[in-house]
């Protein structure tokens, strides 16, 4: 199975619980109660909507397209992780 990295913004909302956006795709919205849960639920969203637009033909973001078919030796992340104090 192919891995992709997608690119996100996760925000603290003022009523509680996070918001994840993707610079690169607007329709890839998730919400959840702590950050860990709502990275969970953007994959999650991340990868039907991949489903999706492949199944009825539609036309994905050109950078998620691009990062499809690039073939990649390994994968570098840089990421800063929530730690509870």
């Amino acid at each position: 199975m192919k891995e992709i990295l997608i690119p996100l913004t996760v925000e603290p909302l003022e009523e509680g619980g996070y918001l994840a956006t993707c610079p690169i795709w607007e329709d890839l919205l998730a919400q959840g109660r702590t950050v860990a849960e709502t990275l969970d639920i953007a994959q999650d969203v991340a990868g039907s909507l991949i489903e999706s637009y492949l199944e009825h033909g539609d036309h994905l973001p050109e950078a998620v397209a691009q990062a499809m078919v690039q073939h990649q030796a390994s994968l570098s992340l840089q990421i800063a992780v929530p730690v509870a104090i």
